[in-house]
């Protein structure tokens, strides 16, 4: 059975990096211009190049977003950009909007055009229109059961994508307009503020001034905010439909985000294409229980199975233990038999530490001493992307994640 490919967001050239080297096939990545998120670190052509020749050289794939809905203003540049792309060779374009889908195919005839999730694609007629304009791909909405993306993927003869895990919008495929109206900022545009994941309160008409909390928990209520995707126990059934690409959400999150959830989905997909047997229960706790370690909110699967409401939270307890995001491995010293780590967060000594390591696996670090760049002796890492030397008995892999255990409720 043929594997999906595991296409991942990668917001800078580390992100891209790191999620090629923990099992991802493809990244997805967003140009200086014309990208959902403008305020990702975004590459910009000389980065795209670099990321491209790493990625060649491991056989997997890197495609640009250019995926806003555009204005007129935006389109004076953009042939230029799309000839760019095209000179460069970039795997593949994703984009939204009618008028760049045009455009692409004008400037950047060669290179295979998929179609975004933000156009909305909920039907098979909606699906075919856009392979009749020449897509490849089509990443369909997030709003559709596993009974409706089975019958697009049936009637459709194009490359089907869906998301699978990570945030999800409030508004439908994320055509929101709540950001625009109350910061200026538009989502549809990149800038979103995400105003669906403030806290607000309720107001009566005749009460003005007094403001009633609708609980939700101990820190208020958020009642426009969604749980986030996960659809690791459905992955068997997307894969017997034959989807052709699983998509995961998070060009703003961390490399450890991207490492943890790329190292689980590549080993759930490898595990059920092998074996072609259901996930034991054992499996699929251990997955949620490290998918859990770097998210934010609980955990839900979406409409894949209806639109029934008591079918969308399924994981509404976080488990108790997070992860910190503390370092980067950047090389191996085997001279003294030590893992040169960028610090992206303050540790030392005392703490919980653990490397997570391609492959999804995991090393316990039992840090007694740090040396710094000079191979001083240190008692913390503290500064930003301050270079440090942790003792190993074993080579630790470039890009590898060192993190630092802790309770949610610490």
């Amino acid at each position: 059975m043929k594997a999906p490919e595991l296409v991942m967001p990668a917001g800078s050239l580390e992100k891209l990096k790191t999620a090629l080297v923990f099992g991802a096939d493809s990244v997805y990545v967003g140009g200086k211009d014309y990208s959902l998120r403008a305020f990702a670190g975004n590459l910009d052509l000389d980065e795209i190049r670099q990321g491209l020749a790493f990625a060649r050289t491991r056989g997997q794939k890197v495609y640009i977003t250019v995926n806003i809905l555009a204005r007129n203003r935006d389109l004076k540049d953009m042939p230029s950009y799309l000839e760019a792309l095209a000179d460069i060779g970039v795997d593949g374009i994703i984009v939204s909007d009618l008028g760049v889908l045009r455009l692409a195919k004008q400037y950047a005839p060669d290179i295979p055009l998929t179609i975004s999730t933000q156009a909305n694609i909920s039907n098979y007629e909606a699906a075919a229109f856009y392979r009749d304009l020449g897509a490849t791909r089509l990443v369909l909405a997030r709003e559709l059961s596993l009974e409706e993306i089975a019958d697009i993927k049936e009637r459709v003869a194009a490359e089907i994508e869906v998301f699978i895990h990570g945030a999800m919008c409030v508004s439908y495929s994320g055509r929101c307009l709540l950001s625009h109206y109350m910061t200026g900022r538009s989502g549809n545009r990149g800038e979103c503020a995400h105003p669906c994941r403030y806290k607000y309160t309720l107001m009566e008409e005749k009460r003005p001034g007094q403001y009633f909390p609708i609980e939700e928990d101990e820190r208020g209520s958020y009642i426009l905010n969604s749980c986030d995707l996960c659809l690791i126990e459905y992955l068997p059934e997307l894969i017997e439909i034959g989807i052709d690409a699983f998509k995961v959400e998070g060009r703003m999150k961390s490399p450890l985000y991207v490492a943890s959830v790329a190292g689980v989905y590549r080993q759930a997909i490898d595990k059920f294409v092998h074996s072609l047997k259901p996930f034991a229960e054992s499996e699929k706790e251990n997955w949620i229980k490290e998918l859990a370690k770097t998210a934010t909110r609980p955990f839900a699967n979406g409409f894949v199975a209806g639109d029934h409401p008591d079918l969308q939270d399924i994981y509404k307890d976080k488990p108790p233990e997070r992860a910190a995001f503390c370092g980067i491995v950047k090389g191996w010293d085997q001279e003294n038999l030590r893992a040169e780590v960028e610090q992206r967060g303050n540790f030392g000594p005392g703490d919980r530490l653990e490397f997570l390591l391609p492959g999804n696996r995991i090393k316990p670090v039992d840090l007694e001493s740090l040396y710094d760049a000079e191979g001083n002796l240190v008692d913390r890492a503290r500064h930003a992307q301050q270079v440090v030397y942790i003792p190993c008995e074993e080579s630790i892999p470039v890009c590898s994640i060192l993190r630092r255990l802790e309770n949610r409720d610490e």
